[in-house]
């Protein structure tokens, strides 16, 4: 195993890796610096976007360009232009409560979670953009702050954590309509030094969880039980996301502890790709029918 630091940008909040098959690319955020990121490892170039609202994560679109989950809303975001248009939003977000992470499903439908921004009270809900929709549609409460949001290999389960009980939760998903029921925990990150943050499930159905704050990559098997630990040159790490012609490089964003006014490392806010894991992940969807 290997872990290299990439030469792109150092971000203040880096979260949302999102692997793109069709363009073979990286893109990642930076939340509190309003910024998408994107790299094509091919080149080596990076690109930038300025968004006009703290940025809680990002999905491709069918036809190419992005949605962005802001702070008031899911937008459009044009990826030629740097143009950005709000597509949905709800009468549930305010100056208390903004959109936090969130993926897109196989049905090309995103599910997106909210979060209290004192993090205090657990005001955040789970929500669902149907392709074609102009409008969240609530599918869970019940939320501090929501992260990680990801799926089984067979669409049948649903996981998603709520970083202030340190707990990943596991759901029975429809896909046919996006919704969720049987909410029960997963696994429980109190024991290893963190909150769990970004995840994603590999080929193999196992979960990959950044633990944050606590330096380290959880891979849990299917039961929720440890299959092995990762641990990372930095305690911050964002998220992860497999990448690469294969999918068998594992993408890490990291946060610099600056944002919380603890002191930082030189290296805080990089971005790593993880080589030599043996596993292989799993095609990223885009936004859209």
């Amino acid at each position: 195993m290997q872990i290299t630091r990439l030469e792109v940008p150092q971000c203040s909040v880096g979260e949302g890796p999102v692997w793109d098959v069709q363009t073979q690319r990286l893109y990642w955020i930076d939340i509190l610096a309003k910024a998408v990121y994107c790299l094509d490892p091919g080149t080596g170039q990076t690109q930038r976007w300025s968004v006009p609202n703290i940025i809680g994560s990002m999905a491709i679109r069918k036809g190419g360009d992005a949605i962005v989950a802001l702070a008031n809303g899911v937008h459009t975001l044009n990826l030629t232009t740097g143009e950005c248009r709000l597509l949905a939003t709800s009468a549930d977000l305010n100056e208390q409560v903004q959109l936090a992470d969130g993926k897109v499903d196989r049905r090309g439908r995103f599910i997106v979670g909210s979060s209290d921004r004192g993090m205090k009270e657990a005001r955040g809900k789970l929500y669902a953009l149907d392709p074609g929709a102009t409008a969240l549609r609530e599918i869970d409460n019940d939320i501090f702050l929501a992260n990680g949001p990801c799926w089984s290999p067979d669409d049948k389960l649903f996981y998603h954590a709520d970083s202030i009980r340190k707990i990943i939760y596991v759901y029975d998903y429809d896909i046919g309509h996006g919704t969720l029921s049987n909410r029960r925990p997963f696994a429980s990150t109190a024991e290893l030094g963190g909150i769990p943050d970004g995840a994603t499930v590999d080929s193999e159905g196992h979960v990959w969880s950044a633990i944050c704050d606590g330096g380290k990559l959880v891979r849990f098997r299917p039961d929720g039980s440890i299959e092995r630990i990762v641990t990372m040159p930095l305690k911050l790490p964002g998220s992860v996301m497999f990448g690469g012609a294969q999918l068998d490089r594992l993408f890490v964003p990291t946060l610099s502890p600056a944002f919380l006014g603890r002191p930082a490392d030189p290296l805080d806010g990089s971005t790593f790709v993880i080589d030599g894991l043996g596993v292989q992940g799993l095609p990223e969807p885009r936004f859209g029918a």
